[in-house]
Parts: C-alpha cells; sequence; structure tokens
C-alpha cells in the first residue's frame, strides 16, 4: 500500500469512526432551538439523546456477527443508508416523540461505521501496523468533540438546527461513496458464523461468567457514563443558566473534551511506573471529591461559569485516566471471545450513559444539578465498586491462607 493509499484508507477510517461521535456532539447546541420550535422542554430534547446512545448499545451487539457472517461492506453500507434517512427525518420532523425514534434508527445505522472501522484495521493492515493505525482512528475520534458542537453551534445560530442533520445526512453520503470507490473489502463473508439468537447469546454469556470481565466492565461503564451525563445537560446549564451562546457553548465543550484527549496521553506516562489499578483508583477518589465541590458550589449558588467550567475540567480529566485503563482490565482476559467481549463492553457502556442522560432529564429543574449530582454519583458508584471488589479479594485471600494453614496443621 503506497502512502497515498494508506492516507486515504485512514481518512476514511477515520470518517467512518466519527460518524457516532458527531452525531451526539453537534446537534448539542441546538437543544434550545429545538425545545423552542417543537413546543416542548430541554427535558425531552435530551432523550433523543438517550435513545441514541440506547441505539448505538444495542447496534453494536448485532453488527460484529453481520460483519463476519456477511462481509464488511455489505452491512455497513445498509446501516449507513438507515442512517442517512433517519437524519433526513430528524432535519423534518415536528414533534420530539419523532425525534427520539428517529435518534434511535440513526444510532443503530450509524454505530455500522464504529464497528466495522475497527474490524477493517485488523483486515487491511499488518500486525504489526494495527497498533499505529488504531492510534491514528482514536485521535481522529478524540478530536471530533473539538469541532462537532462548534461547528453545530455556527450552524444552528446562521442557520437553524435542521440544517445540522442535512449536514451529518451530506457528510455519510460522500462517506458511503469513498468506502464503495477507495475502501478495500476486508475479510471476505464466513457462512461459518452463526446468526442464531441462541448461539450468539451463548458467547455472550460465556463471556459475561468471567468475573474480572464483570468487575471491570462496572466500573468502566458507571464511571464512564459520568461525560454522557455532561453531554446531556451541559447545553441546558451553560445556554440557559448561565446564558452563553450557541458559539460560546461550543468553545467551551471544546475547551472541556482537551481535558480527556489530554489525560489519556498522560495516562501512557503514568502506566510506566503505576499499575491499571492504582491509576483507576486516584483517578475516581479526586472525581468524587471533586463531584462534592461541585454538588455544594451549585447547591449554593457559589460557582460562577468560569468556576464551573475550571471544576469540570478537572473532573473530566479522570475520564481519560480511568477509562482506557478499566477497559484494557475488562478484556484483559480473553485470547478467545475477544470481539464478543468487546462488543459487551462497548454496549454495556452505552447503556449505561443512556441511563445516566436519562436521568438527567427526568430530574430536570432548570439547574445544574441534576448534572453535576449525575456525574458524582457515576465517580463514587465506580469508585465504590473498586473498593469493594478490592475487599473481596482480600478476604477471599486470607480465607485462602486460613484453608492451608488448617489443611497442612491436620496433616
Amino acid at each position: 500500500m503506497s502512502k497515498k493509499q494508506y492516507f486515504v484508507v485512514i481518512l476514511i477510517l477515520g470518517a467512518l469512526s466519527t460518524i457516532s461521535p458527531f452525531s451526539i456532539d453537534m446537534y448539542l447546541p441546538g437543544f434550545p432551538a429545538i425545545a423552542e420550535n417543537l413546543g416542548t422542554s430541554i427535558a425531552n430534547v435530551q432523550l433523543s439523546l438517550t435513545s441514541y446512545l440506547i441505539g448505538i448499545a444495542i447496534g453494536q451487539l448485532f453488527y460484529g456477527p453481520l460483519l463476519d457472517r456477511f462481509g464488511r461492506k455489505k452491512p455497513l453500507y445498509i446501516g449507513l443508508i438507515i442512517y442517512v434517512l433517519a437524519s433526513v427525518a430528524c432535519a423534518f420532523t415536528t414533534s420530539v416523540e419523532n425525534l427520539i425514534l428517529m435518534r434511535f434508527f440513526q444510532a443503530i445505522g450509524g454505530c455500522a461505521g464504529m464497528v466495522a472501522a475497527q474490524a477493517l484495521v485488523r483486515d487491511i493492515f499488518p500486525v504489526n501496523k494495527i497498533a499505529q493505525a488504531m492510534a491514528l482512528l482514536m485521535l481522529v475520534i478524540a478530536v471530533s468533540p473539538m469541532i462537532a458542537p462548534t461547528l453545530g453551534g455556527y450552524v444552528t445560530a446562521h442557520f437553524s438546527w435542521h440544517v445540522v442533520f442535512l449536514i451529518l445526512a451530506a457528510i455519510t453520503t460522500i462517506i458511503i461513496i469513498a468506502s464503495y470507490f477507495f475502501l478495500p473489502d476486508g475479510s471476505k463473508p464466513d457462512t461459518d458464523v452463526s446468526l442464531r439468537p441462541k448461539q450468539v447469546v451463548k458467547k455472550y454469556i460465556e463471556v459475561s461468567k468471567n468475573r474480572q470481565f464483570l468487575v471491570y466492565m462496572l466500573i468502566g461503564g458507571v464511571a464512564g457514563a459520568a461525560p454522557f451525563a455532561y453531554i446531556s445537560g451541559s447545553a441546558d446549564v451553560f445556554m440557559n443558566i448561565y446564558h452563553v451562546t450557541e458559539q460560546q457553548y461550543g468553545w467551551i465543550f471544546a475547551l472541556l473534551a482537551t481535558a480527556m484527549i489530554g489525560s489519556t496521553q498522560l495516562n501512557h506516562i503514568l502506566l510506566k511506573r503505576f499499575s491499571s489499578e492504582q491509576v483507576i483508583k486516584v483517578a475516581l477518589t479526586y472525581q468524587t471529591i471533586i463531584g462534592f465541590i461541585m454538588i455544594i458550589g451549585v447547591w449554593n449558588d457559589w460557582l460562577n461559569v468560569f468556576s464551573l467550567i475550571g471544576l469540570m475540567f478537572i473532573f473530566l480529566t479522570g475520564h481519560g485516566l480511568s477509562n482506557p485503563n478499566a477497559a484494557a482490565l475488562t478484556l484483559a482476559p480473553f485470547t478467545r471471545n475477544a470481539g464478543s467481549a468487546a462488543a459487551l463492553m462497548g454496549s454495556a457502556r452505552m447503556a449505561m450513559g443512556g441511563l445516566v442522560s436519562a436521568a438527567v432529564s427526568i430530574f430536570h429543574n432548570g439547574t445544574a444539578n441534576p448534572m453535576v449530582i449525575m456525574m458524582s454519583f457515576c465517580a463514587v458508584g465506580g469508585l465504590l465498586t473498586l473498593i469493594l471488589d478490592s475487599s473481596f479479594k482480600k478476604n477471599a485471600q486470607k480465607r485462602k491462607e486460613t484453608e492451608e494453614k488448617q489443611h497442612s496443621m491436620a496433616l
């Protein structure tokens, strides 16, 4: 593969990977305008984000087997076409209920790009180039939260929120065309892959029986849901409570995205001296402390927009430290069924994110309290799970040592 071909392939794979992040972030500055235009509340508009996250959670579980059974491109094209049609439907919707439903179908289609891109990296590149290609994809995905809300803010301010969804549909149409002409096919269809629900479920059950997988999936899922509380509530908090403009909100979102991106890079340095478990524990501990400071500050109306941004920046750095380490420990026990484990982990994380964003919507009261309380709850939940697991392992080790001692004395 020439350098030019390599660049084009990485660009297309990166574009496929960012469809869902763009779909989550780009319409956030339009929340107040959507609520006003559809004659509904911000809380109801927030449920369209929840439905998108649930769609991703469900979609990931199905695309893995489909991509193996039918090859990479056919399921990809079908998914992206569903995404384009749902995006156009979102643009022309006249009710929030229809928006919530179409966002679900938009997610079902869009997550095909995310799953297919990772599978194609493994297919296209030699083993010694996979890590490099994945790193480039992760960089593209990490940058998207800095671009999407800023672009969405300007589009909403100068045109309308409807145009955001039309832009998403147009961009994805271009990606479909580029994928057809320039993206390699990847692995051929495997007719031995079973699509019977019983077999698929059986494989997921086999994965879920591993204790380390369950523990760190729960830690990563609960703690990793904190940014979804922030994403769900931040548009209302900053634009309706602190009265920033759509464009200013886009820049605030971009700034806070750098907290997660920067700490992810710091993680590589920390792992040279500390274990993943130690990094996770420290990150969740200081997130819990910052979370309580935010709750007290918001509750007593002590925080202005700048102090809230500062505290949220510090809090979100913890996500960049705990999230990759929890993912690594979740998948570490597997050599076989690694794909199923990754799909189940990703699905569970999105499902938890959907539940947290729904909670922010349900408890919406015109203040920043629901957002900061749910963010703090996620950090506390992750930390308590980690502490309980450590305590369980220590007790189990003590029991084992006692039993061995009693056994040796009996002999």
